[in-house]
């Protein structure tokens, strides 16, 4: 990983990762620039981790839902990130489907997928939420997702209010639920319940990439001379982070497009190409 780093920064190019040998504050310590999914991905804090090995991750929600983000060794974790300007990608929509119960199958994420995307979603769902499954994989008759899920968001929003830059990326995975566009858009919706207020939600999923990518001046906000690339919607997010869903149209390079003809563009066809 450090000659990584280095071979890249050389090119003046950034480096991130979705890790599980490595823990965060080696990286960060090895200057790596972002890391992926939070901390769900830091095994520094298993018990069974070794020194360059990714260890088992079976009782791994369980571990994490009962870590202290705010004192201890997670805290100082964020501490020393954000000292060290280490940039974190939140993936929170991938992290709610495996939640017995939530989120609900959306119509237009189901009416968008293949009938064989749809079969494996469903079976995947369905299979995930039984008792039979939950005690096979974890022990118990209740699954360690939903408090793990509830300490993912706690530690991005301590993350957050420690002053670091937090970006938002859905990861199109999850079971095959988690599409591109409607899972940006859940993204946002679950930042805000997570305990950001829904202009910093938004913030974190436009402006802060462009600050990543150091391209701030081109792109992430509106304002005279930057590209436009922007969406119109009915209604006011500000206030009310659902009404994001609402887009009326795209903007793409100056070019405006019909979000409902694009939606029913790709209606039955996502999983299959």
């Amino acid at each position: 990983m450090a000659a990584a780093i280095q071979a890249a920064h050389l090119r003046k190019a950034k480096v991130t990762g979705h890790l599980c040998s490595i823990g965060f504050r080696e990286a960060a310590s090895l200057g790596i620039d972002s890391l992926e999914h939070g901390l769900m991905a830091d095994t520094e804090f298993l018990p069974n981790k070794k020194p360059d090995q990714c260890p088992d991750l079976l009782r791994a929600p369980e571990l994490m839902a009962k870590l202290d983000v705010n004192a201890g060794p997670v805290h100082e974790m964020i501490l020393d990130l954000v000292q060290r300007h280490v940039a974190i990608t939140s993936t929170l929509p991938v992290y709610e489907v495996l939640v017995p119960g939530r989120p609900a199958i959306r119509k237009r994420v189901f009416d968008a997928l293949s009938p064989d995307a749809r079969s494996a979603m469903l079976q995947n769902k369905d299979y995930v939420g039984t008792t039979e499954y939950i005690q096979k994989r974890y022990g118990s008759d209740i699954s360690p997702w939903g408090a793990a899920f509830k300490k993912e968001m706690e530690f991005e929003r301590a993350f957050f209010q420690a002053g670091g830059l937090l970006m938002a990326g859905p990861d199109p995975t999850g079971s095959g639920g988690v599409l591109a566009g409607f899972g940006d858009q859940r993204e946002i919706e679950l930042l805000v319940e997570a305990g950001l207020t829904p202009l910093e939600a938004i913030h974190v999923a436009t402006e802060n990439g462009a600050k990543f990518l150091e391209e701030s001046d081109r792109i992430g906000t509106i304002a005279t001379g930057k590209l436009a690339d922007l969406v119109v919607i009915k209604g006011d997010p500000s206030s009310k982070i659902e009404d994001i869903e609402n887009v009326e149209t795209v903007f793409k390079d100056g070019v405006g497009y019909d979000s409902v003809k694009l939606i029913e563009s790709v209606r039955g066809i996502a999983g299959r190409r």
